[in-house]
């Protein structure tokens, strides 16, 4: 048997809201490390919103996420999949708390954030218990099943704090990939353990940087090329590949799990801070927080809002 990951990020190039990065676990044979899963479990997901029939849709979450459908389809899978794992979270807050536990702190802080805990989510819902139960079938079918859904929110105090550490925001979202990475590698037994992230960017080389992150680690290159670049490390008698990968949302499951629970969380979060200033003035268009409609959203606030206090450290990113 094998470990696979996949890692992917939402809110990477924004200038307000979080940053998420998640990774979905699971257990399956080794013969179908290489294998398109997608085909595998055809009976219980797709990558395509036509003709789902009760399927779960699982893709890159820009596919996933329209303006007309919203959140709908990132919705039902990361409730539907959690459910697989035993958890009906009720709430917003009840999400983080079980994904990413450690940021509910901070974003405590935050005074958009104040109503994640009335947040509510669809708990009684036929429909996801339904897919859930197939995707566990069609798994159990080929001996495949989920482990493990964690996901690290950095919310904009955070990522500016960390980016003025180390004054590279491509730095940060590496560490924070590792840091998963390395939690799932502890915590699962099995000697043939593989992780597939999504490349960002043209970066091919990635030795230097996970020597630095891994440095009691044997470090092997297996290859790096315009479309793949893999590597292999020993620790502690154990090995692990990891597979840095271009468009890999769209070319390995896990990852595309992983992008669309990340982007689920992520349009949560910013739909609570346009919610907040809404209310203080209606005429405000909400934003999805990217640089130039979340820099329109900004001046907007300032100029129709000019008695509403907050802190630009937590609201707008350094980078």
């Amino acid at each position: 048997m094998a470990v696979l990951v996949g890692i992917d990020e939402a809110g990477y190039g924004p200038i307000l809201g979080p940053l998420l990065v998640t990774a979905t676990t699971f257990s399956l044979p080794s013969a179908l490390l290489q294998a398109d899963l997608w085909h595998v479990l055809q009976q219980s997901v797709s990558q395509s919103k036509r003709r789902l029939r009760g399927r779960l849709l699982i893709a890159d979450s820009k596919k996933a996420h329209s303006k007309t459908g919203g959140v709908d389809h990132l919705e039902r899978t990361t409730l539907a999949v959690l459910r697989i794992l035993n958890q009906r979270p009720a709430s917003l807050m009840a999400l983080l708390q079980l994904l990413s536990p450690d940021s509910v702190e901070r974003l405590r802080d935050y005074p958009w954030y104040d109503g994640i805990d009335s947040h509510a989510l669809p708990v009684d819902d036929a429909d996801k218990d339904i897919a859930a139960s197939a995707f566990v079938h069609d798994m159990g079918l080929v001996d495949m099943r989920l482990i493990k859904i964690e996901s690290s929110c950095l919310d904009v105090a955070y990522f500016n704090t960390l980016v003025a550490s180390v004054r590279n925001k491509a730095n940060v979202l590496f560490t924070v990939t590792c840091g998963l990475l390395e939690r799932a590698f502890e915590q699962t037994p099995d000697e043939d353990f593989q992780v597939v992230i999504d490349r960002q960017g043209g970066r091919i080389h990635y030795r230097d940087s996970l020597q630095r992150m891994f440095p009691g680690s044997e470090l092997r290159i297996l290859r790096e090329g315009a479309s793949v670049s893999s590597y292999e490390m020993s620790q502690a008698q154990r090995r692990l590949r990891v597979h840095f990968v271009v468009r890999a949302d769209n070319r390995c499951l896990p990852v595309s799990l992983a992008s669309m629970v990340s982007k689920y969380l992520r349009e949560l979060l910013v739909a609570n801070l346009n919610a907040y200033f809404i209310s203080f003035c209606g005429d405000l268009k909400p934003t999805a927080g990217y640089w130039q409609d979340g820099t329109r959203f900004i001046e907007e606030v300032r100029a129709k809002l000019p008695d509403i206090k907050f802190d630009d450290h937590q609201f707008i990113r350094s980078r």
